[in-house]
């Protein structure tokens, strides 16, 4: 019996079951094994489009979207592509509301999607490449503005729990199941929160002794508790130097602080040493999860994942020409 995928009536019903792969070259020599899910085999690239997708359902099945509505959310890029293809399928107009120091080619990806962008100027000292909690206020100002004028319906990532829910329903029993249950270890970079809080919530469910850890830069470590340095770094994506709504601490058991060089190099070896290419917020996570798998008793399996193809970095220093 072949074990091909099935039609789909639309490209929605292509999300998820994304492969988990060993990075046993990467990690070589360590106490505990890595691996990651490679999240760019998802419509729009992105671990985004779980969440994106659910969103977008949840709010018709409840009535706080209704046909003719405009969306409009404020993204880095990802959810944006995700909430864009969702639109595309089902029929609705979709404004992302931008940082101008997001990389060009997310932008471009979501215009492809037939959505409108709207840039927001970064904050006084911002730098393309580079967006900082101060960058994200103005962005916040700017969606809601928006929402406003348009009567729009506001997917509120940071906010909704739908988002975190499609992790708990499709990521983290994912991981499980291709594990068989060895999965011992999870981290995951903190932006709206979503990923790490629904997968932790799965892997708990099933054993309560798995570790579940919050990957920050190492210069806005909101989350641990620590004094923030810095609000401007590379990892986009995260560590955006606040809360999200829907974090839960309960589920939670530490933190990992990754600076702007580890999250490049450690890119870089992933593409370079296991052919997985990912951008600044992939080598966080991996960088994270080999140190995790440092410190880890033998026999362990770290998880985490690649959020996103490297190719929407091309644009940056990330993989110099």
């Amino acid at each position: 019996m072949s074990d091909a995928p099935r039609l789909y009536d639309h490209v929605g019903r292509a999300i998820g079951n994304t492969p988990l792969v060993a990075l046993d070259r990467l990690a070589k020599g360590l106490p505990a094994r890595v691996a990651v899910k490679l999240e760019y085999f998802s419509p729009g690239a992105s671990i985004k489009d779980r969440a994106a997708w659910a969103i977008i359902e949840d709010a018709e099945k409840t009535g706080r979207l209704k046909k003719g509505q405009k969306v409009v959310e404020l993204t880095s890029g990802n959810m944006g592509a995700g909430l864009a293809c969702a639109c595309a399928v089902k029929g609705y107009e979709f404004i992302a509301v931008m940082s101008a120091g997001n990389t060009p080619e997310r932008r471009k990806m979501i215009k492809a999607f037939g959505a409108k962008v709207v840039v927001v100027p970064q904050a006084k000292g911002g730098k393309v490449g580079q967006v900082s909690g101060a960058d994200m206020e103005k962005v916040e100002a700017k969606a809601q503005e928006l929402v406003r004028k348009w009567k729009a319906f506001r997917p509120d990532q940071f906010n909704n729990p739908a988002g975190a829910k499609a992790h708990q329903e499709g990521t983290g029993p994912e991981i499980w199941a291709q594990t068989f249950g060895a999965v011992t270890h999870f981290c995951s970079l903190v932006g709206s929160s979503g990923t790490l809080i629904g997968t932790a919530r799965a892997l708990k469910e099933r054993r309560p002794s798995v570790q579940c850890f919050a990957v920050e830069p190492a210069t806005a470590q909101v989350l641990a508790g620590k004094k923030v340095t810095n609000l401007s770094h590379k990892i986009q994506g995260g560590g955006y130097a606040l809360v999200p709504g829907i974090y839960d601490a309960t589920v939670v058991d530490g933190t990992v602080p990754i600076t702007n060089a580890e999250a490049e190099n450690t890119a870089r070896k992933l593409a370079a040493v296991e052919g997985i290419i990912g951008g600044y917020s992939s080598g966080a996570n991996v960088a994270a999860a080999i140190k995790l798998a440092k410190k880890a008793p033998k026999g362990s399996l770290v998880v985490t994942v690649v959020c996103d193809t490297g190719l929407k970095y091309l644009s940056t220093k990330l993989y110099p020409a």
